[in-house]
């Protein structure tokens, strides 16, 4: 069964308990979203918190997708970029989705749904995002029209010698 994806939804408790759950089931099961395992629930609440201080001013917009029994199996954050030079593109944060459903397609669903998402924000012509080098991601990005277009060589620091490339990469919405 797919997905059932829901941009800008009310936000509340039961919201936020799924996202931070996710976001820790995600980082412990070693995926890149900003933390390096083992990770608990009040580990991610304040990073959950920017996001949504970021929602709360209009910077930003949530794409959530839930399961058949409605739990949060999915995230994404589009965030506008302030600068007024580059306002024609977003960035795209918290890309996640949960260790129990991978391997079903819904990755590649998540990608569309915020693509789609990004086209819905007027002037937007692109989404931007980055990922940790060496966890294969950027391949994954790249099969759903993504092209790397920066690399940072070292710029990540995983653990002590561990340092790995922040490989920035763009979806042209046209």
């Amino acid at each position: 069964m797919a997905l059932t994806f829901e941009l800008d939804p009310a936000f509340d408790r039961s919201l936020r308990d799924g996202i931070v759950t996710l976001w820790a089931d995600v980082s412990n099961a070693g995926g890149a979203v900003g933390f390096v395992p083992p990770v608990t629930v009040e580990d991610v609440r304040p990073d959950l918190v920017g996001h949504l201080t970021a929602m709360a001013e209009g910077r930003a917009r949530l794409l959530v997708g839930r399961d058949e029994e409605g739990a949060v199996a999915a995230t994404a954050f589009l965030t506008r970029n302030t600068h007024r030079l580059m306002a024609h593109w977003v960035w795209l944060y918290t890309v996640m989705v949960h260790p129990r459903h991978q391997g079903r397609g819904y990755g590649r669903d998540l990608m569309a749904a915020a693509a789609d998402a990004a086209r819905t924000i007027g002037g937007v012509e692109a989404i931007r995002l980055t990922c940790r080098g060496g966890t294969g991601v950027d391949r994954f990005y790249a099969s759903c029209g993504y092209k790397e277009v920066g690399r940072v060589p070292g710029a990540i620091r995983v653990a002590e010698g561990d340092d790995r490339d922040d490989i920035i990469m763009l979806l042209p919405l046209g």
